[in-house]
């Protein structure tokens, strides 16, 4: 299976990003549907559709997985083809610039295989209106020469699964969203979920862990899988090195502590984030690009990677005037609000 890796390492808790150690992902990845953990409604929803289109003999019909960074997307979308038994090939949105490149992909592509396209809403519309006829028909009507001698051609393709991922469905558009028939959300994964997969991938990686270092980690990986395991191997380096390789409780939380990870999943960014919300503007509420500026942040970061996890735990609430420090952000910083502050929340 062809894949074109986009590894950029930055923060321990960063879930959109692979790390230096992304070769390990492949033997991380689960390979088939009974082997994921978490999101059950939806895997059982899957294993239905893999069943009726591999009973059928045709192709899976096209797929749009949706939801925050780190929860299993391209994971799935390589689960996808080997329970269909076919070829994945993978390409990133922005790398596709014309409409040449997205015939070349496809043309490639054998009866059933899957094209997997992740940040799919980064598309550009030329790209993306000639991908509409690819999905439904099958096809892609070019044009060679310019004027009086231009010539216009169709180009047959083999029935094939697209597979779309994106962390902001808000910016597809309709006509790319109604050319999906299946279409699926990932949400954050239960701490309980968490822990068996820090308890596998330890078992992969050779670790001896206890229990109660894969409840901590799990308790702190912020819902998300892909910093699950990057704190399981960070955390494996601490106990190789300052203890006997062994990663007990113990050595867990003072690891954790030297990532400046805390209780609640949140690192140095995050509670930077709530603090310059509540001590520069106050509480709030406060625009994105106000907080991006101040932050010198880009404004995608903190859509995209720093804001879910705060708004659905309840650190952060998001109003038509800004955003707003919740009382539990207070609480969590050890922050005393002031009598205006709490008229807030």
């Amino acid at each position: 299976m062809p894949i074109k890796p986009n590894a950029e390492p930055e923060r321990v808790l960063d879930p959109s990003s692979d790390d230096e150690e992304s070769s390990l992902e492949p033997r991380l990845r689960p390979q088939r549907l009974g082997e994921f953990v978490g999101q059950p409604s939806l895997v059982e929803n899957l294993e239905v559709y893999v069943r009726a289109a591999r009973a059928r003999g045709g192709a899976l019909d096209h797929v749009l997985l949706y939801g925050p960074p780190g929860l299993g997307k391209t994971t799935l979308a390589f689960i996808l083809a080997e329970e269909m038994g076919k070829q994945l090939t993978l390409a990133h949105a922005p790398a596709i610039e014309h409409k040449g490149q997205l015939a070349a992909l496809l043309t490639k592509l054998e009866e059933g295989d899957v094209l997997f396209i992740d940040e799919i809403h980064r598309l550009s519309s030329v790209v993306e209106e000639n991908l509409y006829t690819a999905m439904e028909d099958f096809r892609i009507d070019l044009v060679q020469g310019d004027g009086p001698m231009a010539t216009a051609w169709t180009l047959h393709l083999k029935p094939f699964t697209l597979v779309g991922a994106t962390t902001r469905t808000g910016l597809l558009t309709g006509p790319m969203l109604s050319r999906f028939g299946i279409d699926a959300r990932l949400d954050y994964y239960r701490a309980e979920d968490l822990a068996r997969i820090v308890r596998r991938s330890a078992q992969i990686l050779g670790v001896e862990i206890t229990d109660e270092a894969c409840d901590e980690i799990a308790r702190r990986a912020r819902g998300t899988p892909r910093i699950a395991n990057r704190l399981l191997r960070r955390l494996r380096d601490f106990a190789e090195v300052l203890s006997d390789g062994r990663l007990d409780a113990e050595t867990a939380r003072d690891a954790l502590l030297r990532l400046e990870v805390d209780d609640a999943g949140l690192d140095e960014m995050n509670r930077r984030f709530l603090r310059v919300i509540i001590e520069t503007y106050a509480g709030g509420p406060v625009g994105i690009e106000a907080l991006a500026a101040t932050l010198s942040e880009p404004r995608d970061t903190l859509e995209d990677v720093i804001e879910p996890f705060l708004l659905q735990n309840g650190f952060l609430a998001r109003t038509a005037r800004g955003r707003i420090a919740t009382g539990r952000a207070y609480e969590h910083l050890g922050i005393e609000p002031t009598a205006k502050q709490r008229k807030l929340f």
